[in-house]
């Protein structure tokens, strides 16, 4: 079955997502030229942003949320979606990356006694010691005119470390687990697994791993509207580059055919420009702006018991990326070509990130738009986002300061904010809402979600 461009956009009204062709008035084919904003010191230490910028501080971890439970911690990658009655609303997906080692941010409180309150189905999997996995994804009812969250609770719990994922034309969040775990190691059940929550749930839902689309060291997704396909990352100095091919587009509970990129012309590629003695194929090996032609290479055993699923691709073919992190879809203001985006955490020779584009089609291409030179222009560019003025939106996950800084597309760095806070923490999940006029950020620790307003057109020329 083949859905077509026009019912997959059709779907995605119906639900109100986002994509990034989204605009806001005036301001349709411009893009940001305003290099090396000033940011204002925030007086509060939390967010220094632009002059005439400001921030709304929507959810701290840990307090309790409208379904009694607590919120959990580390807050990491989300998406927006329109709100089914009211345009002055918006959903979020919030995903929470708490790891199996994370002692503290559980939903269920300190000793787990709201745990009960959680079905077997509902749960995906408990820990060596019989406590719960507190992994999993909140959902988020933000009013855009009051500046308020009208509420939170929780849909999916019990699975690891879900970082970013993706939204889906039909109006659900793909959530990623990172850390992939084995019952040898302790816990009842494999992870490292896909999970889908649709944003018009009203509590937790059953949690159902989509394992046809693999078990790696998931990161984030992005559907391609054209044909249905998913793209996804894999954090791993040696990961791949995937996409899954659903059996029946837009119910990805049918299965389906998972591949990993290739370069033609270059078997088993590494792309991460480090030296040769660091496992690299040299520095400089692959130069800014520089295009491959790709194939994809059909991948088998992809539930990976064994978790060898990228070195198993690496050798059939496939191409070695740094560290896959952000990724998002969309089509640049002004143009009807969609393109995937996507972040490698400490690709380049400095080893601080590099930022891609594959554009699909019969002959797909793949171009490094981005290098980082170091870490005080760009430092571990983790999740990212295309805006509505067809900038991407970065999220720093490096030492020290972090910044959201913007790449203009004809490769531009600028810092649009600044954590001002004592932790230092990582930005995560940044999106924007329907009508644009709304940025959503993460900061994992302590564990605050925002929302930023503000002058956008002064972004745009």
């Amino acid at each position: 079955m083949t859905l077509s461009r026009r019912d997959f956009i059709r779907s995605a009204q119906a639900v109100g997502l986002f994509y990034a062709s989204v605009s806001v008035t005036g301001c349709a084919r411009a893009h940001s030229a305003n290099i090396g904003l000033t940011l204002v010191p925030d007086p509060a230490k939390r967010l220094d942003l632009p002059k005439g910028f400001s921030y709304t501080l929507v959810s701290e971890a840990g307090g309790v949320m409208s379904d009694g439970f607590f919120r959990p911690g580390r807050p990491d990658g989300m998406a927006c979606f329109a709100h089914p009655d009211s345009t002055e609303k918006c959903i979020l997906m919030r995903n929470h990356e708490n790891w199996n080692s994370v002692p503290v941010g559980s939903p269920f409180g300190k000793g787990n006694e709201l745990l009960d309150r959680v079905s077997e189905s509902q749960l995906y999997d408990r820990k060596k010691d019989g406590s719960p996995f507190f992994g999993g994804v909140t959902k988020v009812v933000y009013d855009l005119k009051t500046k308020q969250m009208e509420q939170d609770f929780l849909v999916l719990t019990g699975t690891a470390a879900n970082c970013a994922g993706g939204a889906t034309p039909w109006g659900s969040w793909l959530s990623c687990e990172e850390e992939m775990l084995s019952p040898a190691e302790g816990p009842g059940k494999y992870h490292g697994f896909v999970f889908e929550t649709p944003s018009s749930s009203t509590g937790l839902i059953d949690a159902i791993p989509l394992k046809a689309m693999g078990r790696f060291a998931h990161e984030a997704a992005a559907v391609d509207p054209d044909s249905g396909m998913i793209y996804m990352t894999e954090d791993s100095r040696n990961g791949l580059f995937y996409r899954f091919i659903p059996a029946v587009p837009g119910d990805l509970a049918q299965g389906g055919k998972l591949q990993a990129l290739a370069i033609r012309g270059w078997k088993s590629a590494v792309t991460n420009n480090w030296p040769e003695d660091w496992g690299g194929s040299g520095p400089g090996r692959i130069k800014q702006g520089q295009e491959f032609d790709v194939d994809w290479i059909d991948l088998d055993d992809v539930e990976s018991p064994d978790a060898d699923l990228a070195e198993r691709g690496h050798a059939a073919g496939a191409a070695y990326f740094c560290r896959g992190e952000g990724m998002d879809y969309g089509l640049r203001p002004g143009s009807n070509i969609g393109e995937i985006f996507f972040t490698c955490t400490q690709g380049g020779t400095a080893q601080t990130g590099q930022v891609w584009r594959y554009t699909p089609g019969d002959a797909g291409k793949l171009t490094l738009i981005y290098e980082s030179p170091g870490a005080d222009t760009l430092d571990l560019c983790d999740n990212l986002a295309l805006a509505p003025w067809g900038d991407l939106v970065i999220c720093e996950d490096g030492k020290g300061s972090n910044f959201v800084r913007g790449l203009t597309p004809d490769g531009k760095i600028y810092d649009f904010a600044r954590n001002a806070h004592k932790d230092e923490a990582e930005f995560c999940g940044a999106c924007f809402s329907p009508d644009g006029t709304t940025m959503f950020v993460n900061v994992q620790e302590p564990g605050y979600t925002y929302a930023i307003t503000g002058p956008w057109e002064t972004l745009r020329v």
